[in-house]
């Protein structure tokens, strides 16, 4: 009976997995521009001082801004300029590379801030700023405003 349950689970564990691997890319996107947001919402509390300073909440959200940056533009193939209430631009698919070119520089703009964690909520401010241009950059072309 055991051996049953295990086998059960790990069926249904599988078939999770693969619901979650075959996700749309619109979806996945969507996933990492709101994790970006979150992490960005982190910051912002800190910098507001509606939040206490916490360094490891700093560094986590530098992190995670770099890591989905990074791996944002690989969620943009040809074929999914439409779907899922996507606010992507056609300009991205039209200039993939400078898209590209934009999402690497929020990536390195936070890898560099991890190289030097702000230590302080007035660091963080800075850092927002610096951050903040580079979002702003990116959505005001690749970003439908709707």
């Amino acid at each position: 009976m055991r051996l049953k349950s295990l086998a059960l689970a790990v069926a249904i564990g599988c078939l999770g997995m693969s619901v979650a691997v075959a996700q749309e890319p619109q979806v996945v996107r969507q996933e990492q521009m709101k994790a970006i947001g979150q992490s960005m919402g982190a910051l912002g509390a800190i910098a507001k001082g509606e939040k206490p300073y916490d360094a490891a909440v700093v560094q986590t959200a530098l992190e995670g801004i770099s890591t989905n940056a990074r791996a944002f533009p690989d969620q943009f193939p040809a074929g999914t300029e439409t779907g899922a209430e996507t606010e992507a631009a056609p300009a991205i698919w039209e200039n993939m590379a400078d898209f590209a070119a934009k999402a690497e520089k929020l990536g390195a703009a936070a890898d560099t801030l991890l190289a030097s964690v702000p230590a302080d909520q007035a660091g963080v401010g800075a850092a927002m700023k610096t951050l903040g241009a580079t979002c702003g950059d990116c959505h005001e072309t690749y970003r439908v405003k709707r």
